[in-house]
């Protein structure tokens, strides 16, 4: 795929206003063409571009740059000789492997199996490919977010069915789309600090089958009902149950400080920054036409088939689907309605899988006889206002990163970002382009700048690959390594959104060849 037009718009110099419109009219741009051979994309020499209302600050200057798609991927090459980030007193961190079991769209092949059965698929599928000695891992650490009561520490329940040794402590976090990312800096610490030298750190989730509670009323009363003692009092109990309390409390992605679903958020963050409906759809089909390349080509290594019980074996992600702008076009706004421009097209789709790496410390690698693929080097988290800028942890995240390391944007040269949204990640990518913002919201002085398409998420995202909440950090990373490898990088960038406006970048240096 080479060359898809593309466009990101600049901030205006005005203050954010607290509650964001939704646009009310719409002009046209014209845009640069550019070839596209792998999928027919005539519609993409025109887009129309949400205007704002005239009373908005946003609608005032605007203006537009160009960015172009990644181009066709060449063999590895050895990366350009640059400064290490190794720094004087602290142990280096490497990954050895990592490895994920294929993911799953909800519903499907998964679908009849538990949270730990997923863990335990990709740590059986890490020990085979490694090679490594249950007994030489010293601690397990595990992401996830939506908790099967059953198995709350879901990295204790999987690990012990993947044969390690029981005296192995393991623990799970959840940070919400950042869980894995937490795990993985989890076992730095452990390492960097000398408490370790080999952690496993990993995610899962199954949204398949989450829990759904009974009403607050409906469990009070049978936790009451169940420390009645005489049968009268049982009876006086039940008679109290109404109708009403029988309803069901579905489970939600929302924020329970604000009660707003992501995807509003998403909306609503798209309409402040002027990315349009066309705009969101064209990014979704280059994360699933990049996505199809890469799986083809035989580029996602970090997939282990999984040979799931009464069923076939599963060898790749299903959720990797290009459509058309024409077909994508013709999808209702799925949460603000009729207004809206996120739709299930442009949104990343709930998804079944798990994910593992193995860490170690350089020393013990090297004296197991691992190469490394490798390290893992400064981090940071951030948090924001979990209302208007519940999805920008990115722009947050990257300078702080860059600046911590003494690397500008220029360095990096692969880029792996989490696309919860096709909206949320060019509000990112308009945000950290732009001096406004950074001045009016990020006490900087100056923008960080925009990452290059041509270095982005070049073997598809979340909207393709599909996002399992507590595993998608370690995709990013065992992705970021592989880029570098095969593109003759030697740093790259893995950034990530959370609810809760929480958000994590990470950077990743390729392990000398």
């Amino acid at each position: 795929m080479s060359n898809i037009p593309f466009t990101l718009i600049e901030c205006p110099r005005e203050p954010l206003p607290r509650n964001w419109p939704v646009p009310a009219g719409r002009r046209r741009r014209r845009l640069a063409s550019g070839s596209a051979q792998d999928i027919k994309m005539t519609s993409m020499l025109t887009r129309a571009i949400r205007s704002l209302p005239a009373a908005s600050p946003w609608a005032v200057g605007l203006s537009a740059r160009s960015l172009s798609c990644s181009p066709q991927l060449q063999a590895a090459v050895q990366p350009k000789s640059k400064k290490t980030l190794a720094k004087n007193g602290v142990k280096n961190v490497v990954v050895v492997e990592g490895v994920r079991i294929p993911f799953l769209q909800s519903g499907t092949s998964y679908a009849d199996l538990m949270p730990h059965d997923l863990a335990r698929a990709a740590l059986q599928g890490l020990l085979n490919r490694t090679n490594v000695p249950q007994e030489v891992v010293d601690y397990i650490v595990y992401g996830t977010v939506i908790q099967e009561v059953k198995t709350s520490n879901v990295a204790r329940e999987a690990a012990l069915g993947a044969g390690f040794s029981d005296k192995t402590p393991a623990h799970t976090v959840t940070m919400a789309c950042i869980s894995s990312n937490q795990a993985m800096t989890t076992g730095v610490g452990l390492i960097a600090s000398g408490q370790c030298d080999v952690v496993v750190a990993g995610g899962v989730e199954l949204m398949s089958d989450v829990p759904i509670r009974h009403s607050r009323k409906m469990r009070k009363a049978m936790l009451t009902l169940n420390r009645a003692k005489t049968l009268s009092q049982k009876l006086s109990l039940i008679s109290r149950i109404r109708p009403s309390y029988f309803a069901p409390e579905l489970p939600a992605v929302a924020e329970f400080s604000t009660n707003e679903t992501m995807g509003h958020s998403a909306d609503r963050l798209a309409a402040a920054f002027a990315v349009s409906r066309v705009e969101q759809d064209e990014y979704a089909l280059r994360s699933h036409t990049l996505a199809k390349k890469a799986q083809d080509e035989g580029l996602l290594v970090d997939v282990v088939p999984f040979s799931v019980p009464g069923r076939d074996t599963v060898s790749k992600d299903n959720g990797v689907r290009p459509s058309s702008m024409e077909q994508m076009g013709k999808l209702k706004p799925a949460f603000v309605k009729p207004y809206g421009t996120v739709t299930a097209a442009n949104s990343s789709f709930l998804t079944d899988g798990a994910s593992a790496v193995l860490l170690m410390s350089e020393e013990k690698a090297l004296a197991m006889g691992y190469k490394p693929k490798a390290y893992l080097r400064d981090f940071v988290y951030v948090s924001q206002d979990p209302k208007d800028q519940l999805l920008l942890g990115p722009t947050y995240a990257t300078p702080k990163v860059l600046q911590k390391a003494g690397l500008t944007l220029a360095d990096v040269d692969v880029f792996e970002f989490h696309e919860a949204f096709a909206g949320q990640i060019l509000a990112n990518l308009k945000a950290m382009d732009s001096d406004w913002f950074a001045q009016n919201y990020m006490g900087r002085k100056s923008k960080v700048g925009a990452p290059p398409l041509d270095k982005f998420n070049n073997w598809g995202g979340s909207l393709s690959l599909g996002h399992p909440f507590g595993a998608t950090g370690c995709r990013l990373v065992m992705t970021a390594a592989h880029r570098l490898k095969k593109e003759g990088g030697q740093y790259g960038l893995v950034a990530a959104c959370a609810a809760g406006g929480q958000g994590h970048a990470m950077l990743v240096e390729l392990y000398p060849q």
